[in-house]
């Protein structure tokens, strides 16, 4: 079953800087991370509750280039830092494969794992296009008896507020191409995801709670990661790259004065 955006994976030079800016300029903390030692990557990860950011880096240029997501993570950093692609979360990998249309593409499943700096294993099964991209998201399914994605950890995410105040959920993500249908329709095939316009260039597929849309290219802001808090907040915005993350809070309640007439005095 699909269960919506699992992460989005924002590629730069300092994982740890591009995480301390985030915490200063939007209240996120990244409280996650590790190495991805068989592709030369490592990570500083912002949960928002089962999804999360994925702050991308390279600590091994050769072992990058040869695996399949160091390559776009090194194509991303040479144009300056940003979007490299994202990931759809599934309960069921095999399932979703089988259902899948015989020309969906998709590699797999493959085994996938990360080691985090307290020695313990994150574990996964993925299914990927032959190249991944912000058009071209791939397919992962979390190991639950693995580090992270136990009953008690999950839960401990869904509570856990960032040092803006209060918790935060990725929303959305725009994802920028010259055919927002074409790409849509390739989620639609293989997901069976519900599709309907976005304006008069653009195009929304739902994935649970959330949604992708795919826009036409435009001069700015590029791509966008929408993020909403459980707090009334004002809007604040930063860049990783050609990436444009945002945070809001929920709307604040306007109180309307009572006319005098009305107060007993």
């Amino acid at each position: 079953m699909l269960i919506g955006i699992d992460h989005v994976v924002i590629a730069t030079d300092d994982p740890d800087e591009t995480a301390a800016s985030l915490e200063q300029k939007l209240g996120l903390a990244a409280t996650g991370g590790g190495r991805h030692d068989a592709f030369g990557t490592m990570n500083r990860l912002v949960w928002l509750g089962d999804a999360f950011l994925e702050l991308i880096g390279v600590f091994d240029a050769e072992l990058a280039s040869r695996s399949w997501l160091g390559r776009p993570v090194l194509d991303a950093l040479e144009r300056g830092g940003g979007l490299v692609t994202w990931a759809i979360a599934v309960d069921d990998l095999d399932d979703a494969l089988r259902w899948a249309p015989p020309d969906g593409g998709l590699i797999g499943p493959a085994a996938g794992e990360r080691r985090r700096p307290d020695g313990r294993i994150v574990r996964w099964r993925l299914a990927r296009p032959d190249a991944v991209s912000p058009t071209a998201p791939f397919l992962i399914e979390h190991d639950l008896e693995a580090a992270e994605w136990s009953a008690a950890e999950r839960q401990s995410r869904q509570d856990e507020q960032h040092p803006f105040g209060g918790r935060a959920r990725l929303a959305s993500l725009d994802v920028e191409t010259p055919s927002p249908a074409g790409a849509a329709g390739r989620l639609r095939s293989l997901l069976a995801a519900a599709v309907e316009p976005a304006g008069r260039a653009g195009v929304r597929v739902r994935l649970g709670s959330q949604e992708a849309r795919f826009v036409v290219p435009r001069q700015r802001p590029g791509p966008i990661v929408d993020l909403v808090a459980d707090v009334p907040l004002r809007t604040t915005v930063t860049r990783i790259g050609d990436c444009e993350v945002r945070l809001r809070g929920t709307a604040v309640a306007v109180v309307e004065p009572v006319p005098d007439d009305q107060t007993g005095v």
